[in-house]
């Protein structure tokens, strides 16, 4: 792909945690093919959102897609210019040393969600989907006293770690990098939920040019391999 650099200032954004490293891997490629500098900052989805929606300038935003419509329909971000860049699944983990457990299919699952002390999952789209999963379940009330919750920002799998948390549920991106933790494996294919990221350029950006170049990079095939080695599909 050819990449064209255009200016010295750098490009800005802001995204969820959930594509942070990601997103370092992608720009700093960018910057060695272009030239360009791209600086993108990295919080929890809800606050990422709510930032947008009260003016903050960035030249593009990186959510996931049900947060990106919100924004779109409420003319924050360019329709035209959202571009899908991967699907991320989410995992279960526990703390290192502990024993394994059966996670292979939705029953097993559902034990052992019944069997922890504790557990946490995100606040994002895949927490608030499993919520829903634990009320199919019909468990909801069990399990409520147990649940510990992440403050936004903050990293299902650290609480893992620290040992405040027995069986936790995150995006598999962001938990292959924590250390002190025993990822389990993905959700079975039953119950898996995926979100996807998406990228688009803010209705104030005043570079639509050098950002849709920057989309397009991120978007393309030679890409993959960094989606794929971050526990994500390329979308």
């Amino acid at each position: 792909m050819q990449v064209t650099h255009t200016s010295s200032a750098p490009l800005t954004g802001i995204s969820s945690m959930a594509t942070r490293q990601l997103l370092v891997e992608l720009t700093q490629a960018y910057a060695q093919r272009s030239g360009q500098v791209v600086q993108i900052e990295s919080v929890g989805g809800v606050d990422a959102a709510k930032r947008v929606q009260a003016g903050e300038v960035f030249d593009l935003v990186v959510l996931a897609s049900d947060a990106m419509a919100k924004l779109i329909a409420a003319g924050y971000v360019s329709a035209v210019s959202l571009t899908p860049l991967v699907h991320s699944g989410v995992a279960v983990a526990v703390p290192v040393g502990s024993a394994s457990l059966d996670i292979s299919s939705e029953e097993a699952v559902r034990e052992a969600v019944l069997a922890a002390p504790t557990l946490a999952y995100s606040t994002g789209p895949s927490g608030v989907a499993l919520a829903q999963l634990f009320e199919h379940w019909g468990i909801t009330e069990h399990i409520k006293h147990r649940l510990v919750t992440a403050p936004p920002g903050v990293p299902v799998g650290s609480l893992v770690a620290k040992g405040e948390v027995a069986l936790g549920f995150q995006q598999l991106s962001e938990l292959i990098h924590v250390p002190g933790i025993m990822v389990l494996g993905p959700l079975p294919a039953a119950i898996q939920i995926t979100t996807t990221f998406s990228a688009a350029m803010t209705s104030v950006c005043t570079r639509p040019t050098e950002v849709q170049a920057l989309l397009s990079f991120m978007a393309s095939s030679e890409v993959a391999v960094l989606k794929q080695r971050q526990g994500m599909t390329p979308a």
